[in-house]
């Protein structure tokens, strides 16, 4: 089987994957060597008239709704284009923080449309990768022969466009998701010319079970997440605490004398792991969760021992060693930090129980589907517009039945019977002006108000114009019954 990357980026209707869409969608296949294989794709996807955009998303992109509708495609068409076209065996799928972020968008999009949610990005010899963290190590580690760009006020940052103005690289369009594919693809050959070893290195072990070994046989290791400080280059050396196969693993950073948390009950190191933005308050604990799937930038410890890395890194090996020593002689503490952790997972789990009420945005709120639902998932997905009505469904998962009469007015909803119709609109009246001022409606348009008065020039404006037009023109009224 041949590899090839697939390097792609999206522009979203908001930044959360379980309530808005993806807008464009811009990608290109190159080779393992980074050499460009045919033409790139660029396409629209039709933005459904029972959501309303983010302004403030809209006003980066430039891509007003009514653009996704002239010149864009169903998200059922456009599926249909990304597995005879895209999602082909053997492809690497990557891009610039993809894997938190694109990857998420993806998995919705596929749920909805009652595909797999996960086959994409696996099945026939597919994988993922991303070149965000791979940056990141690269900068923290073995920055030879790039330029780094600093913000305004002096700290490090790791902005694509940024990093290809400095260097010289062509990104004209930032937020284009075609310039930032190709702006991608540039900084990954920038790396792959300068470092070609650790380019390599972080491509052969982006796989989890690759992750896993690595783990197993190194439980201090170098890492490089967007939980770390830019300070420190977004790089700690950690030590692996606790593994859980579902859950990821638990990594302590050996930069931070743990001896303020040792004697902490699993309570307290909960409430100290939360994110607190308080610049008074008590030091957090210096944990977090590493996921095997998420293909994480790892390294061997050694390389502490360079003076430029622990320069960057803000550490010794001497502290290192005497953290380490302090962890070994406190299991009790190890012990706390995995009950801290599952505390913590019952809170967020209780959370989105009571914040998330609808099918669309309940990919995660129930389990995998059984082979009777996805047997029924590839009928829905075969079967005419004209037949999803008439479809004898007996799902077993609830949230398949609920999604079924969404997906036909989605994407064919001229198709739409007088008792359908209702129904759906029935149900955008529900999405967009139940609650009154807290209303989906109220809430945008009172956003857009706020943008009028702060976003400058005829460009801004047409945007804020355009998105208003688009708000009344779905805005739904339903009829009610007269007594004459």
């Amino acid at each position: 089987m041949v590899q090839s990357f697939f390097w792609y980026d999206l522009e979203t209707s908001s930044i959360s994957p379980r309530e808005g869409r993806i807008m464009q969608f811009a990608g290109q296949r190159t080779d393992l060597n980074l050499q460009l294989v045919g033409e790139p794709v660029n396409v629209l996807i039709k933005l459904s008239e029972d959501i309303l955009p983010d302004p403030d998303a809209i006003m980066v992109t430039g891509i007003t709704p009514q653009t996704t509708l002239q010149d864009g495609m169903t998200e059922v068409e456009f599926l249909k284009l990304f597995h005879e076209e895209v999602s082909t065996p053997g492809t690497i799928f990557v891009g610039y923080n993809t894997v938190r972020f694109d990857d998420e968008f993806m998995r919705f999009l596929h749920y909805r449309n009652f595909y797999d949610a996960y086959e994409w990005e696996w099945q026939d010899g597919k994988s993922r990768w991303d070149m965000l963290d791979v940056v990141r190590m690269t900068r923290a580690l073995r920055p030879d022969g790039i330029n780094w760009p600093m913000t305004d006020d002096g700290k490090p940052t790791n902005r694509l466009e940024l990093i290809t103005k400095l260097n010289g690289l062509d990104h004209d369009h930032a937020h284009d998701a075609l310039n930032d594919v190709m702006a991608s693809i540039a900084v990954a050959n920038l790396i792959k010319t300068k470092q070609p070893k650790l380019f390599e290195y972080l491509l052969n072990l982006r796989d989890k079970k690759a992750v896993k070994k690595f783990l197993d046989e190194n439980p201090t290791f170098i890492y490089s997440s967007g939980k770390y400080a830019n300070e420190t280059e977004k790089t700690a050396v950690a030590r692996l605490v606790h593994v859980d196969d579902s859950k990821g693993a638990i990594v302590y950073d050996l930069r931070h004398d743990p001896t303020e948390f040792i004697g902490m009950s699993a309570e307290e190191l909960a409430d100290r792991w939360r994110y607190n933005k308080d610049a008074d308050a008590p030091a957090r604990l210096p944990a977090k969760t590493l996921k095997f799937n998420r293909c994480p930038a790892l390294s061997l410890p050694g390389l502490i021992k360079e003076p430029a890395v622990q320069e960057r890194l803000k550490t010794t090996p001497e502290a290192v060693q005497a953290n380490l020593n302090k962890l070994a002689a406190a299991p009790e503490f190890l012990a706390n930090m995995v009950k801290a952790r599952d505390l913590l997972d019952d809170e967020r789990g209780e959370h989105w129980k009571g914040e998330v009420a609808d099918a669309d945005a309940a990919l995660y709120d129930g389990g995998f589907f059984d082979d009777n639902d996805k047997r029924l998932m590839s009928v829905v997905r075969a079967a005419e517009p004209k037949e999803l009505g008439a479809l004898q469904t007996d799902f077993h998962d609830v949230r398949l039945q609920t999604l079924l009469p969404r997906y036909k007015a989605r994407n064919f909803p001229g198709q739409l019977t007088d008792e359908e119709r209702a129904g759906w609109e029935q149900y955008r009246f529900h999405m967009l002006m139940e609650g009154g001022a807290d209303s989906r409606m109220a809430k945008f348009m009172q956003r857009l108000g706020e943008l009028a008065k702060t976003e400058a020039g005829a460009a801004k404006r047409f945007v804020l114009e355009e998105l208003q037009l688009y708000a009344e023109s779905i805005m739904p009224v339903l009829e009610t019954d007269t007594d004459q």
